[in-house]
């Protein structure tokens, strides 16, 4: 393994962890030897691509990190033609709006519009990365993606954040088949207490998937009837990012 191979699974594993890491859970993560792990990230702090508190002894990512995510982002393109389709479901559903894409066998949010004094801490910052068993437009990426990405996710250990989590790779097969017939998924409280979350696809004109856009909201809101009401939305706002992606 090359020294930046190396340098981007510590980046990896710090941005993916939705917190702070300390040195030991670095070394955990990556299964890099501790002496590498101790220069590569005596270096990236130095870059200000992460920082380290020296109370905690934890690391974080740094703001040169989140200035090249933040440039990355955007230059994409389903960003900027799915914006108003975003603003629209936003609108009308009065709800979290996100637009997020896969990066290889995790999704990353490129966007996202939330409503003022939502009270639920989110973890989808911009540019952040989320599992894809386990969030509606995770599940989205997974079951419109290819299938040696569906067999690696489906055959490897599924992390449990709740324990309405689907662990079993048998049962999030079936459950992709599912989203796949019915065009939209729900992540029913799976990776976060308390929040369900409604995706629909963003298709390109070659008729692949490029992009999921999703509706999140308090599961003491999400009825039947309101969950019924919102898929048709998400649906919806998805089609028309998808008929405004440029030739």
């Amino acid at each position: 393994m090359s020294a930046l191979t190396k340098g981007f699974r510590v980046l990896e594993a710090v941005t993916a962890a939705n917190t702070s890491l300390t040195f030991s859970e670095i070394v955990e993560a990556t299964a890099i030897p501790k002496a590498s792990v101790h220069r590569l990230l005596r270096e990236l702090v130095e870059l200000s691509a992460l920082t380290y508190d020296e109370s905690s002894r934890r690391y974080q990512g740094g703001l040169a990190l989140a200035a090249l995510g933040a440039s990355v982002i955007a230059n994409y393109d389903v960003r900027q033609t799915a914006r108003a389709s975003l603003e629209r479901l936003h609108q009308t559903t009065g709800y979290v709006a996100t637009l997020g894409i896969r990066d290889g066998e995790r999704g990353t949010y490129i966007d996202k519009i939330e409503p003022a004094g939502f009270m639920i801490r989110l973890h989808s910052e911009v540019g952040k990365s989320f599992p894809l068993h386990c969030t509606a437009m995770g599940k989205i990426l997974l079951a419109f993606s290819d299938a040696a990405t569906i067999s690696k996710v489906t055959r490897r250990k599924l992390k449990q954040y709740t324990s309405n989590t689907i662990t079993d790779g048998k049962a999030l097969r079936k459950e992709l088949e599912t989203v796949g017939e019915n065009g939209f998924a729900v992540d029913r409280e799976e990776i976060t207490r308390g929040l369900v979350c409604v995706a629909a696809p963003i298709v390109g004109l070659d008729g692949c998937v490029d992009a999921a856009m999703s509706c999140t909201l308090s599961s003491f809101d999400a009825t039947p009837e309101i969950l019924e009401r919102i898929a048709g939305q998400v649906k919806n706002c998805a089609s028309a990012a998808s008929a405004s992606r440029p030739g």
